[in-house]
């Protein structure tokens, strides 16, 4: 396969952070940090605002471009909380890495407009939305307020429903549409730094998941930089029958898959395995004949 077969197509290569412009031509690293006491992986869990510098500080030094904070479970079934427990969550926490790494980007994983507009005044530039907007109709006026980089994930439903929310007239068509849509809805409206996800997990099944990584790179066709999150899935370790604390192995496959087809973006939770993929992959892509 010759590098202009892995060529990415989508116009929108730069993320504008505060400033900052950051260059997607090269695919980019986006570290998980969760101050939740029950996300599925309990390696990127973090307890006090000790453990989340100590691990803030590893994945940068293991190659993060982004440091992603999350204080409400995504996973399918997990307990729904109120807007204050989130806020308590995450709040100090943007802070206190706002302080401590001023020159590292923080996305704010939220689909509450209010949370995230409490962590974008402490700190970050962007934000990771698993509803795309659908959870929070306040989210677009946000978007429109602060002009910062925008996550659109698909889902269907919410993290309590969307096992029983899979099905689909054709997976691949039906993601792209509704990305679509929302895109030109927020375009309409002023917002073009957008980044689509397309939502491994979440009201998908194992074999949808892998249909859409072989597929993904369909998704370019929405001119859109594209953020594959399938660190340590079930879609990776029950696949393999094993745990999530085992999978980092088939994760880091899945991810040169995701890469190949036109990943710019890989949310993660084991940087330096991540940093190591996107070395192999750019090997790969750009190697020449001899």
């Amino acid at each position: 396969m010759s590098g202009a077969e892995n060529t990415v197509f989508y116009k929108k290569r730069t993320l504008n952070l505060n400033g900052s412009i950051m260059d997607l031509s090269v695919p980019k690293i986006m570290g998980i940090l969760n101050i939740t006491p029950d996300s599925f992986y309990s390696g990127s869990r973090v307890r006090d605002h000790k453990s989340l510098l100590i691990k803030a500080e590893e994945m940068i030094a293991e190659g993060a471009d982004i440091l992603d904070i999350g204080g409400y479970s995504s996973r399918p079934g997990a307990r729904d909380i109120s807007t204050q427990e989130e806020k308590d969550r995450v709040l100090p926490a943007v802070e206190a890495l706002s302080e401590a790494f001023p020159n590292m980007p923080v996305s704010i994983d939220t689909f509450r407009s209010e949370v995230a507009r409490g962590a974008l005044d402490l700190g970050a530039c962007m934000i990771n939305d698993i509803s795309g907007g659908d959870l929070d109709p306040e989210m677009v006026d946000l978007l429109i307020d602060k002009n910062v980089p925008y996550v659109m994930m698909h889902m269907k439903g919410t993290p309590q429903t969307m096992v029983k929310e899979n099905q689909y007239e054709e997976l691949v068509l039906d993601v792209i549409r509704s990305l679509q849509e929302k895109i030109s809805r927020l375009n309409t409206k002023g917002v073009s730094d957008i980044i689509v996800d397309p939502g491994f997990g979440f009201a998908k099944n194992i074999d949808q998941n892998f249909w859409l990584l072989k597929n993904l790179r369909e998704l370019q066709i929405l001119e859109r930089p594209i953020l594959v999150g399938i660190s340590r899935k079930s879609m990776i370790y029950k696949s393999l029958k094993i745990e999530a604390e085992e999978a980092i192995y088939g994760t880091v496959a899945a991810q040169v898959l995701a890469l190949n087809n036109g990943a710019a973006l890989l949310r993660v939770h084991d940087v330096r395995a991540a940093a190591h993929s996107i070395k192999i992959f750019e090997l790969y892509r750009d190697a020449i004949p001899l």
